[in-house]
C-alpha cells in the first residue's frame, strides 16, 4: 500500500463499495502432509482479502486485530481455484468487522462448495500508526442489515469475553 493520506470523508458507505473478490489457483507450496491446502494459506488469503475490504471502507491504512471465527467447512485441495469474497459488516469507532467467504472450484469438474468462513476484525490508522475514526456504514438490503445486526451481536460477545476474562485476572492479583 502506498503512503497516500487517510480519506477524511465521513459520508456514510454501503457495505457494497467494500467489496473484494480474490481469485487463486491453489498449487503444490499451498499443501499440507495429506495433500490438501494448508488451513494457513487459505488463512493469508482471507486476511487478505479482509484487509483490502477494510482498506476500501476507511480510505487508507489498517491493521488485523482479531480474527473473530473461522470455520472450516470442506477442504480446499491442489489444483482448486479459490474465491475469496469479502465485504464489511459493520463499523465501530475506529474498527471494522469484515466477513468473508471461502469458496473452492475444481476447474476440471466445475464442483464448488463453500469451503470456510470468517469474522475479522480491522483498525484504521493514520500517519503516525494511531487509530482514526472510520466512516459510517450504510447497509442497503435486507441481507446487509441482517450481517450488521449479527456482527453487533458478535462484538458484544468478543467485550463481554474480553471483561469476564480481565475479571477473573484481576480475582486472581494479575
Amino acid at each position: 500500500m502506498t503512503d497516500a493520506s487517510p480519506q477524511s470523508d465521513p459520508a456514510p458507505r454501503p457495505p457494497s463499495a467494500s467489496e473484494v473478490e480474490l481469485v487463486q489457483l491453489m498449487e503444490l507450496p499451498d499443501a499440507n502432509l495429506l495433500g490438501n491446502v494448508h488451513g494457513g494459506s487459505v488463512m493469508r488469503l482471507v486476511d487478505t482479502a479482509g484487509g483490502l475490504a477494510a482498506i476500501k471502507h476507511s480510505g487508507g491504512a489498517v491493521v488485523t486485530v482479531a480474527m473473530d471465527e473461522m470455520s472450516f467447512m470442506e477442504p480446499v485441495r491442489v489444483g482448486d481455484v479459490v474465491t475469496v469474497k469479502a465485504r464489511v459488516n459493520d463499523v465501530g469507532t475506529t474498527s471494522m468487522e469484515v466477513g468473508v467467504r471461502v469458496e473452492a472450484e475444481n476447474p476440471v469438474t466445475g464442483a464448488c462448495v463453500h469451503s470456510s468462513s470468517a469474522y475479522l476484525v480491522y483498525v484504521a490508522l493514520d500517519g503516525k500508526g494511531s487509530p482514526r475514526p472510520v466512516p459510517p456504514l450504510e447497509p442497503q438490503t435486507p441481507d446487509e442489515r441482517r450481517r450488521q445486526a449479527e456482527a453487533k451481536l458478535r462484538r458484544q460477545a468478543r467485550l463481554a469475553r474480553k471483561r469476564a476474562i480481565q475479571a477473573a485476572r484481576a480475582a486472581k492479583g494479575e
